[in-house]
């Protein structure tokens, strides 16, 4: 599929010409289109409300948390989810409905959990022993207050993606074991505590999954924990919370379905299971296929190196500290360039970053036409998990990020500066 361009032949992102945006905003930048969120957003919700289901979509920020990605998702009714005091803070900067708000995490500090006991989040994920005693100790401080929670589990399932990001199979450090029976001991544990609201459970079998097999068997899994549940504890629940990890295309090579296309499988496998009580409400929590689509980084090339017999070296003005992913777990995208995007490719190179590493390579076969000093590049599908990770590696500035939407353009996050780069050091003199 060719990409946006405008009368000049120029890439658009969010009906805004990129170049434009290059020379507005400097590079490198990231750059969202916005109704592209917005529209996998709803197509989600659609297929909860064709299916009749109750249901929940929180988007889960720690593919890209800023203030400005809040308040789309508040204006879309959208839930989020956080796994951090920092995520939680922002959203509750940014005026998000805190009990719509899921509070994630594998190792939750104290002052997190009083954190979000004081700005009354929705939802808590309980993930282990030693934070269901810990949350358990705290909410006794105000015995008249309740708190709804979900067990995370693992069932044992092991999605077919990398290891780095693959969360459900058994020897994980999320969630309580299901087949070891840890979860039913902490069911137990959480029905016995007055001030715990046991709403149902929830599990994450991992990321950038292309097959529905593991969410149906995942949904199978869960189906029959509850009926035990159930059938052993007296118990009902009222949410079942599927995670996400719903793949995205980043290359040519990459053919995942339509995200929605996993939703509709859940629910019709959960449908088939004969639970002995009601459909509970499904709740998912789709990070990387609501902003990954939706996101482009722009550089701008710089120098290049070429050795007779080796692939030529291009270089950009930014690299693994504005997008760690293919240095941490070989992640791959496709590049164009901004003023042609569908240009055909006339060369295989190394695209690369201006950071001391060898291993800060963005993309390692970037299929380009010739390019040469100052021209843009647009990187595709960046909008998962570049910014949340970005650093300060060798002092540079993490870049600006800029929303586009309906023609126009507006900064939601400054660019850093040379001084905030120096703003919390202390002097030894």
């Amino acid at each position: 599929m060719s990409d946006p361009t405008n009368d000049a032949g120029h890439l658009t992102i969010g009906g805004v010409d990129s170049l434009q945006l290059a020379e507005q905003f400097q590079t490198p930048l990231y750059v969202y289109d916005v109704s592209a969120i917005r529209d996998q957003i709803r197509a989600f919700k659609r297929v909860f409300e064709a299916q009749h289901f109750n249901y929940a979509v929180s988007y889960a920020s720690k593919a890209f948390a800023t203030i400005a990605m809040y308040q789309v998702a508040k204006q879309e009714a959208c839930h989020v989810d956080v796994v951090s005091g920092g995520e939680l803070y922002t959203a509750a900067q940014a005026d998000f409905p805190m009990a719509d708000v899921s509070f994630h995490g594998n190792n939750k500090s104290e002052k997190e959990l009083r954190e979000a006991l004081a700005l009354k989040v929705g939802t808590i994920v309980v993930d282990n022993f030693y934070e269901l005693q810990l949350l358990g100790h705290l909410l006794a401080e105000t015995p008249e207050r309740t708190q709804n929670i979900l067990l995370r589990v693992t069932p044992g399932i092991s999605a077919h993606t990398h290891a780095y990001i693959s969360t459900g199979q058994t020897d994980s450090k999320f969630g309580f074991d299901v087949d070891s029976g840890l979860a039913f001991k902490a069911a137990k544990l959480a029905l016995a505590n007055p001030q715990f609201n046991l709403l149902g459970i929830h599990a994450h079998i991992g990321s950038q999954i292309f097959d529905v097999a593991g969410f149906i068997g995942a949904t199978q899994k869960l189906a029959n924990i509850l009926k035990d549940w159930h059938e052993q504890l007296d118990y009902t629940p009222s949410v079942l919370n599927v995670g996400g990890g719903f793949g995205i295309a980043y290359t040519k090579d990459d053919d995942p379905i339509p995200a929605e296309d996993f939703v509709e499988a859940i629910l019709k496998t959960l449908r088939a299971q004969n639970l002995p009580f009601d459909l509970p409400a499904v709740w998912i929590e789709p990070g990387r296929s609501i902003v990954g689509p939706a996101g482009f980084q722009l550089y701008t090339v710089g120098s290049s190196k070429n050795v007779e017999g080796l692939r030529p070296y291009i270089a950009i003005d930014g690299g693994m500290g504005d997008n760690l992913r293919p240095a941490l777990y070989q992640a791959e995208y496709e590049a164009v360039k901004a003023d042609d995007p569908n240009a055909q490719p006339t060369q295989d190179v190394h695209l690369v970053g201006k950071y001391c590493e060898s291993g800060d390579i963005l993309i390692n076969h970037a299929h380009l036409p010739a390019v040469q000093p100052g021209d843009v590049l647009a990187v595709k599908s960046c909008g998962a998990y570049g910014y949340s990770m970005a650093s300060n590696y060798n002092r540079n500035p993490i870049p600006a990020v800029v929303f586009a939407e309906n023609g126009q353009a507006k900064l939601v996050v400054r660019r850093q500066s040379y001084a905030d780069l120096t703003q919390n050091d202390l002097s030894y003199d």
